[in-house]
């Protein structure tokens, strides 16, 4: 996937390109452009470490919604794609065909919602092999520095494997360190990068 926008004379203004390499970055330098987004695609084979114990259950769609947003939305309040969720975003997502609250995992701590995963299949119909995705996960800011990140991420590879795929995947912002410090940890690397350019001061564009 490319776009690209030029101006009147035809100079290149904004480029993005799924899957980027080399030859688009250099193109970009070329034209005073710089990297304003990347979006890293990171897999590992199934299944990974085993879970600590940790007590997850499935998402109630109606039920769990208003929960869910909430540490949605404090835990990305800065993120250009995930931030600000309404109940409407939320539904469009479980209208889709891959939806399956059994893979919506919840975490609860002391009477409420501290973390969740919510994992996502790639048929082979469309991918070669099935994979495996960790669509979105995130703890509550306030159950932060316990290790809980890790606990979810590992528990929703399981979950993934336990459902006969071999390759697990997610995306995290290329600026996001601590996330991608974790995903190393785990074994992750990096299959595939989404990067978009443009002049100097233009914020980060959504996905």
């Amino acid at each position: 996937m490319r776009h690209e926008t030029r101006d009147p004379d035809g100079r290149l203004v904004l480029l993005e390109v799924e899957p980027a390499g080399d030859a688009d970055e250099r193109e970009a330098a070329e034209a005073g452009l710089v990297l304003v987004r990347e979006v890293l695609q990171l897999r590992r084979p199934l299944p990974a470490y085993p879970p600590p114990p940790l007590e997850v259950r499935a998402f109630r769609p109606g039920v769990d919604d208003e929960a869910f947003l909430e540490v949605n939305n404090r835990a990305f309040r800065w993120h250009p794609d995930q931030s600000g969720w309404t109940v409407e975003d939320l539904h469009r997502n479980e209208a889709e065909d891959w939806f399956d609250p059994e893979g919506f995992l919840l975490h609860e701590r002391d009477g409420r919602l501290a973390g969740f995963c919510w994992t996502k299949v790639h048929p082979a119909t469309d991918h070669d092999p099935a994979l495996g995705e960790i669509y979105v996960i995130a703890t509550d800011p306030d159950f932060s520095g316990i290790g809980l990140g890790r606990a979810l991420t590992l528990t929703g590879l399981d979950h993934l494997a336990r459902r006969g795929l071999t390759v697990g995947m997610l995306h995290v912002e290329g600026t996001n360190a601590v996330a991608r410090g974790l995903y190393d940890s785990l074994g992750f690397t990096l299959h595939s990068a989404h990067r978009w350019w443009g002049p100097e001061g233009t914020p980060p564009p959504v996905a």
